[in-house]
Parts: C-alpha cells; sequence; structure tokens
C-alpha cells in the first residue's frame, strides 16, 4: 500500500510543504503527551504513520489528530473548508516485539525506500531525525 501511496503522483501532497509538515509534527507530538505513548512517526508527503500505545480509543486519537491538523493544514494552504485527509485510516494491533521492532524501522525507513532522503536521519519529519526519537524538527 505504500509503494502506491509513495509513488501516486494525483494524490495531494500537502504535507511536502514545510510550514503543513510542521503543524502535524507538533500536533503529534502534542497529542502524545495525553492521548498516547509515541515510539515512531513520520509525515510523508501524502501520508502519515504512526506507531503508538495508545491511552484512550484510537478512533478518538485520529479524529482529534486529524481534526486539529486538517483546520490548520487548510488554513496554511488556503483550502478552508475542503477535505484535507482521507475519511478512513489503518490501525493494526502489533502483536509482540519483533513485529514493534519490523513496523518502527518500516516507519523510519519509509522516506528512504520512496527515495527522499539516503539516510532516515536525514528526513525532518520523522522520529528518526538527527538520529534522536522525539527530536523536535525545529529544533
Amino acid at each position: 500500500m505504500d509503494r502506491l501511496l509513495d509513488t501516486n503522483s494525483n494524490s495531494p501532497r500537502y504535507l511536502q510543504l514545510p510550514n503543513v509538515a510542521e503543524c502535524v509534527v507538533e500536533a503529534i507530538q502534542q497529542q502524545s503527551a495525553t492521548s498516547y505513548e509515541l515510539h515512531a512517526w513520520v509525515v510523508m508527503p501524502n501520508h502519515v504513520h504512526l506507531l503508538i500505545t495508545p491511552h484512550v480509543d484510537v478512533s478518538k486519537i485520529m479524529r482529534q489528530l486529524k481534526g486539529s491538523t486538517a483546520r490548520l493544514g487548510n488554513a496554511l494552504i488556503g483550502l478552508t473548508g475542503s477535505p484535507f485527509w482521507q475519511n478512513e485510516s489503518y490501525d493494526h494491533l502489533v502483536r509482540g516485539a519483533e513485529e514493534f521492532s519490523r513496523i518502527e524501522n518500516y516507519i523510519v525507513q519509509n522516506p528512504v525506500k520512496a527515495g527522499l532522503v539516503e539516510i532516515d536521519e536525514e528526513f525532518r519529519w520523522s522520529s528518526a531525525f538527527c538520529g534522536v526519537g522525539l527530536k523536535s524538527s525545529a529544533g
């Protein structure tokens, strides 16, 4: 599925705009204080991956993240009132340490596999940025 997302030139790529990506990163990190433990994340040009341990219902997490970032993102690109995110989200229950590691690696390697950077630490909109898990992209 991600190969299709990474190579799809027809889908909106609002998240490749630095100010939009930054607002999504800030929302992900801010919401982690109350709604989930954040393990890994990446904001790709047209989709986002999160590896979290939720403290509340995942549908609530997604509703809050999508709602807050859609309002701000649309305002930043001048599309207020237009759909920003797809209606659906894909979630998966991680069933063990090996699967957790595989998914975490997949998330941080997504920008490399998509040809956006050569090594994961170079991708500014990722938990791997500069090799620091939750380093703010502004710092």
